[in-house]
């Protein structure tokens, strides 16, 4: 190779590059202003309960019908809830809503100086407590469903232990729930051994935002200090990705303290003795009895879960009592699970259908033998929504409209009318 041509063809490589960095430079004014505009939980919802700093949120329906058991979403006491709700597109909320599901989502707000004594005990058999009584009130079930995320599920697993008679599905979210040695580096840095949780609120009292913001992003330092960076500079023209990257960054900085209490609470007795996992955990004088979880469990995990490694929540299910546990386990990270575009096409659909199979609610039909969820509904057309009813039914008539053998609906009406004379 020409000697002198290869050194044209480096310099020429190298005006093209400045020549384009410029270009991508002329775009920063315009896209910093683009990122300054964008907004996040869109998502119409209203106010129907407060206490101290919480706030319980009901989102607008999406859908004509929805499905008879309402979700409670219990989120982190750690930044804002509206990574389940960062854009339209990209919404854990709007996907149950547009499901048929009838939402609610507590938003802890931020504690105060105050509220520094606020222990476990308060979030969960206070705080949660009241805000399922004010679903269950509102909607007229005995038992709701509830989806905790990160430490909310393991809030929330501690939730359905105490008051199992409330929950009636319980989904956990990258949900920190087991450490044995397998929970990552969060576990490995949070070793009694190395840290103290009671030396940081005693110095500061309620553990500063910053101070847990800084200990997540040192977890993956080049990504989060340098490569992400790069990448938004290399898209900067991409409108689409520069309004993605500000909702994200919008969210990470918007972190709020977290009750001192609560927080040696949490590091001491789940991260460093993992008393939740061997079923030693005490709120208070209760204990976190894992028999008393028998009601249905998912698991949603993901596979590059850097913060909750599958590890450390998908061994939970082997140590509850419940008998109809799954585990879904995707190929994303931790906020992946929320606001991945794969996930709201692939995942959160099959979390809904688990959902929706249980979330029918179970009448006194069902105490005859052999009418299901199935038949339940076929006898509710037919204007049957009771044993009386059924019992005082015109069998020609219910068989007809029900498309049900004549001998069936006669051996259902005579059953009804059995329990009926028992009662």
């Amino acid at each position: 190779m020409n000697p002198f041509t290869l050194i044209a063809d480096m310099q020429r490589q190298q005006w093209e590059q400045a020549a384009e960095i410029m270009e991508r430079g002329a775009a920063l004014p315009e896209q910093t202003e683009r990122m300054m505009d964008v907004e996040v939980g869109q998502t119409p919802c209203e106010e129907v309960y407060s206490e101290n700093k919480l706030t319980l949120n009901h989102y607008e329906p999406t859908t004509d019908e929805q499905h008879d058991v309402p979700i409670l979403i219990v989120y982190a006491l750690i930044n804002r809830p509206y990574i389940l709700d960062l854009q339209p597109d990209r919404s854990v909320v709007k996907t149950l809503l547009d499901e048929g599901f009838d939402v609610y989502l507590i938003d802890w707000g931020e504690p105060s100086k105050l509220d520094a004594h606020l222990t476990l005990h308060d979030y969960v058999d206070r705080y949660i407590d009241n805000c399922v009584d004010v679903v269950r009130e509102r909607s007229g079930e005995d038992a709701i469903n509830i989806l905790g995320y990160c430490m909310g599920g393991t809030m929330s697993a501690m939730y359905a232990s105490l008051h199992p008679e409330k929950v009636r599905n319980l989904g956990l979210m990258a949900a920190g729930l087991c450490f044995d040695g397998e929970g990552g580096v969060l576990e490995q840095w949070g070793d009694e051994e190395y840290y103290s949780p009671e030396a940081i609120t005693e110095t500061v009292g309620n553990v500063p935002s910053d101070f847990l913001d800084v200990g997540f992003a040192l977890m993956d330092p080049v990504d989060n200090f340098v490569t992400k960076y790069v990448r938004l500079f290399d898209n900067i023209e991409n409108d689409e990705m520069v309004e993605n990257f500000a909702r994200m960054e919008k969210w990470i900085g918007d972190g709020i303290d977290v009750a001192g209490e609560t927080y040696r609470q949490f590091i001491e007795d789940i991260y460093q003795d993992d008393k939740l996992a061997k079923n030693e955990l005490y709120l208070g004088d209760e204990h976190i009895d894992l028999d008393n979880i028998d009601m249905p469990v998912l698991q949603i995990v993901g596979e590059y879960d850097h913060l909750i490694p599958p590890e450390a929540s998908k061994p939970f299910n082997t140590v509850i009592a419940s008998e109809d546990t799954s585990i879904i386990e995707f190929p994303t990270g931790h906020i992946g699970l929320s606001v991945s575009s794969s996930s709201h096409t692939k995942l959160w659909p099959e979390v809904s259908e688990w959902y929706a199979e249980r979330s029918v609610t179970r009448t006194d039909l069902e105490d005859v033998p052999g009418i299901g969820s199935a038949y339940t509904e076929r006898l509710q057309h037919a204007g049957i929504d009771s044993l009386t009813k059924l019992a005082n039914a015109d069998v020609n008539r219910l068989a007809e409209e029900t498309d049900v053998s004549e001998a069936t609906v006669r051996k259902w009406v005579d059953e009804a009318a059995q329990i009926e004379a028992s009662e």
